[in-house]
């Protein structure tokens, strides 16, 4: 009514670290983004797998972008802080100041990145004993979790081991930087530490790899206190903190997610109603949400826990509180279609017409590719040329970090139509590697009948149709792009108290923005697709073991 007063927008904060650059968000109680920042962080690759960061570099980032998104708020209207960020380890002393994680002593950059592979051979030896928690990951840990990682700096840097005071999941040194609390979030330790909601550390499994050496202190180094994601974490930001972040003293800081989950959280609780969607008035059990940036997440959620081979989890209230989690993923995605346009011979011609069109690389590949069709779908000129994805290994569903990327059809022809198409096979083939994951997530026991889309990826109309029309299942895109910013936002938003539960939050701050249907016409191509894509990694198997008979 005219001169009724009106209650005050009251809005949450979302950080996300990505691999390559950190963002923030300043979100309404709906769920819209009404400010939005980002700070590109620093990476150092030494030596061939080996990826490396500095958490100071990432926390003056963080500050930076917070500051931006928060500028000309009353600060009375934010309610609360939620982090995300890459599951990469953070290594510091007994002061919590930044130890190395490289032979050079380079303290600085004391962070292993989430797609290091430097710990191959650890892996290697831990998947060897088969023990039992190795049941939580797929039956295989992947190289890109914490134990692996753990074991090579025991073994490679004994002394940056004997000066370790804490090691960190990097989404908890957020919130630990935030509020002084080393709190774990049981995202992190169930997802890539092998702790379990019900058992927690398992004394054997440490024992039995060598790393006995963090149980002292009830596992101190590692984590003792853990929190579910959401829950408010100490009593909330730190003076300090919130003088670095422009944030309020004490706003509430919740437990954090990883930023795959965070993503998961965006979308998948979203309300369907009205769009004619298979998942409409079914269990949120119906739906995976995939996370595309510079790798895929594939996150499914079930009453009870399945085992799926080659599938990470079942984690016990991981993503959304009550429900187990399945996450299938792929290793790159977003870094592979880069590497594939990037390094090939046309690419300078690629970007000069890209830039005096005024469109981005990928809007000129896609606009390229439909003047090159004729009659033909787009997706069938790929008929005679197929790729193998695997580029940096198979994470899901065949875990073997060793398979490489395969090429079938190339031809000597160097021009633009030549990048256009081998950029529209490396497309087809991510989708025909979830296709693979779905398919054994669903031998396994699950019931997806669609698809919930978000991440960079989310944003290439080719990448979305292609993933419709070879999995078959319709896809749905966020109103909100930046769906792991909202996801970070939705765990401020509980531990503000603001939302009774994670699943309120989630429908209220999800939102639907479009809807992709498969083309159905299309299904026996793709099919065939199907078929050549699961011989090619037969045939490097083959041959892998001929070559290794020498």
């Amino acid at each position: 009514m005219p001169g009724e007063k009106q209650a005050a927008v009251q809005y949450y904060v979302g950080v996300d670290v990505g691999s390559a650059s950190v963002r923030a968000a300043l979100v309404d109680g709906f769920g819209t983004v009404v400010a939005h920042a980002e700070q590109p962080i620093q990476v150092w690759e030494p030596q061939p797998d080996h990826y490396e960061q500095s958490s100071a570099d990432i926390w003056a980032a963080c500050c930076s972008v917070t500051k931006k998104v928060v500028h000309g708020v009353d600060a009375s209207q934010i309610r609360g802080l939620g982090f995300d960020a890459t599951c990469s380890l953070v290594v510091v002393d007994k002061q919590f100041q930044p130890l190395a994680v490289n032979s050079e002593g380079q303290n600085h950059r004391n962070v292993i990145m989430w797609m290091d592979h430097r710990a191959a051979s650890q892996v290697k030896r831990i998947n060897a004993t088969q023990h039992r928690v190795l049941n939580y990951v797929g039956g295989a840990m992947s190289v890109e979790m914490q134990p692996p990682k753990l074991l090579w700096i025991k073994e490679n840097l004994p002394e940056s081991w004997e000066k370790v005071g804490y090691f960190f999941d990097l989404p908890d040194f957020l919130s630990w930087k935030a509020t002084g609390v080393t709190a774990r979030s049981l995202c992190t330790v169930v997802c890539k530490w092998t702790y379990t909601s019900d058992r927690g550390w398992d004394d054997s499994f440490w024992k039995m790899i060598g790393l006995e050496d963090l149980e002292k202190d009830k596992y101190e180094k590692i984590g003792n206190h853990v929190l579910s994601p959401g829950e408010a974490v100490g009593k909330g930001l730190t003076p300090d903190a919130a003088q670095d972040l422009g944030l309020p003293e004490g706003i509430a800081v919740a437990a954090s997610l990883i930023d795959a989950h965070a993503g998961g959280l965006g979308v998948i609780g979203a309300d369907v109603k009205g769009h004619n969607l298979p998942c409409e008035n079914q269990p949120i059990t119906s739906r995976v949400a995939m996370i595309c940036g510079t790798s895929s997440c594939h996150m499914g959620v079930s009453e009870t826990p399945i085992f799926v081979p080659g599938v990470w989890g079942p984690y016990f209230s991981a993503m959304v509180p009550g429900l187990w989690l399945s996450e299938g993923g792929q290793s790159a995605t977003g870094k592979l279609i880069d590497h594939v346009v990037r390094g090939h011979v046309a690419f300078p011609e690629l970007e000069t017409k890209a830039a005096a069109s005024a469109h981005n690389i990928y809007t000129y590949l896609n606009s390229h590719l439909d003047l090159i069709k004729k009659s033909l779908p787009v997706g069938f000129l790929t008929v005679d040329l197929h790729v193998w994805p695997d580029f940096h290994g198979n994470r899901s569903p065949l875990t073997d970090l060793t398979l490489k990327g395969m090429v079938v059809g190339l031809t000597l022809s160097r021009g633009l139509d030549e990048l256009a198409l081998i950029y529209l096979a490396t497309i087809q083939a991510i989708a025909l590697g979830t296709r693979h994951i779905l398919e054994a997530m669903q031998a396994a026991g699950h019931d997806i009948t669609t698809l919930f889309l978000c991440g960079g990826l989310s944003k290439n109309p080719l990448f979305v149709q292609m993933h419709a029309d070879i999995t078959g299942k319709p896809v749905v895109l966020s109103k909100e792009v930046e769906s792991v910013l909202v996801g970070a936002a939705i765990l401020g938003a509980c531990a503000s108290g603001d939302f009774a539960s994670i699943q309120e939050a989630m429908a209220k701050m999800g939102k639907i923005g479009r809807v992709v249907q498969p083309n159905h016409e299309h299904k026996r191509f793709y099919d065939k697709k199907y078929e050549v894509f699961l011989k090619l990694v037969e045939h490097q198997r083959e041959y892998r073991s001929i070559m290794s008979s020498l």
